[in-house]
């Protein structure tokens, strides 16, 4: 228990309840009760532990931050519940413990990388264009791609709605065929069923997709339908780049979405020029079956993070012979030196 007082829809957002101004939200409809009173004001500060706080006439707790991946499967709904009785991502993690929601969406047909947390505020900034998290995807199109439509994607993508799609971070063939062709694709953005969208929108016809990253977290070696805990090093990042930032301000993005947008577009162009030099497809893809993760480079990745492509070994130029003699023909006479006449 503390005797610290807090803003109240602070309080609030850390037990899970919603984003920050989600919950100013729920204060100002009179939905909240403090110590059984109900409380309107948003200046209203409380003691987490002392004072008891409802919200829709449930009783809140102040919950230790929790984050965990899930590699979802197809054909499971993206949300806490489903008026359908569909399988959600939520029964997939009952055995986590406590009270988690998911981060964002993924479409009832796409597989792959989604978080879940018990923090409104990581949750917000995760999915707010502002703060552009990186999503990482596997996708799988019929037939060939052209030059001409990696340029569209790279460039930003218009859509059925007319709105234009930020440029992508990285897109590029990772192996084609005639009948197919995988794309490895990232974005800093989380329209409605983007990826679909752009793909629609570019003339390809999409067989499967799958986000393998989302912020940096990785789904590597995570089978289907099953979740873990983030390592010590990922809450580390998320805690530097979403929460802390978010919390400072949320008005206020670390990343000017103007600047962040052109930094897009020549990142986009660099690693296209990077896999031209380098065309070679790393062995693992394996016709049909999913690529593994790569690196922007498009090198694949070991467990650590390092890449596994052989590295080439260093070679010196070779050295250029020494000469006995600058040049040929007769030495020049030093400067102020007289030269004796010769009769």
């Amino acid at each position: 228990m503390s005797d610290k007082s807090e803003r109240l829809q602070k309080v609030m957002a850390e037990a899970g309840i919603a984003s920050r101004r989600a919950c100013e939200k729920i204060i100002t409809e009179g939905r909240v009760r403090v110590n059984g009173r109900i409380v309107t004001e948003l200046g209203t500060r409380v003691r987490k532990g002392r004072d008891r706080i409802e919200v829709d006439n449930q009783l809140i707790t102040a919950e230790p931050l929790k984050v965990i991946v899930l590699n979802k499967p197809r054909g499971v709904v993206s949300t806490a519940n489903d008026p359908e009785g569909r399988e959600t991502v939520v029964d997939l993690v009952k055995d986590a413990g406590g009270r988690l929601f998911p981060v964002g969406r993924l479409d009832y047909n796409t597989s792959g990388a989604l978080l879940l947390t018990n923090d409104g505020d990581l949750a917000h900034a995760l999915t707010h264009p502002k703060f552009g998290a990186e999503k990482t995807y596997h996708m799988k199109v019929d037939g060939r791609v052209t030059e001409e439509v990696l340029e569209q994607w790279r460039t930003g993508v218009t859509l059925d709605d007319f709105s234009r799609t930020r440029p992508a971070k990285e897109v590029f063939i990772a192996e084609s065929t005639d009948g197919f062709t995988w794309l490895q694709i990232t974005i800093r953005e989380g329209k409605n069923r983007q990826i679909r969208r752009m793909a629609e929108a570019t003339g390809l016809r999409v067989s499967k997709l799958k986000r393998i990253a989302f912020a940096g977290i990785t789904i590597e070696k995570l089978p289907i339908g099953t979740w873990r805990h983030l390592s010590e090093q990922e809450m580390y990042r998320l805690k530097r780049d979403y929460i802390n930032p978010a919390r400072r301000s949320l008005g206020k993005s670390p990343v000017s979405p103007h600047t962040d947008a052109e930094n897009d577009g020549a990142a986009a162009a660099q690693t296209h020029r990077r896999q031209q030099r380098s065309a070679r497809v790393p062995r693992g893809w394996g016709g049909t079956s999913e690529p593994a993760f790569k690196s922007r480079t498009g090198e694949p990745k070991s467990r650590t993070g390092e890449s596994t492509a052989p590295q080439k070994p260093k070679t010196r130029a070779p050295s250029r012979p020494k000469t006995s003699q600058r040049a040929t023909g007769p030495a020049r006479p030093r400067p102020g030196k007289k030269t004796p006449n010769k009769a």
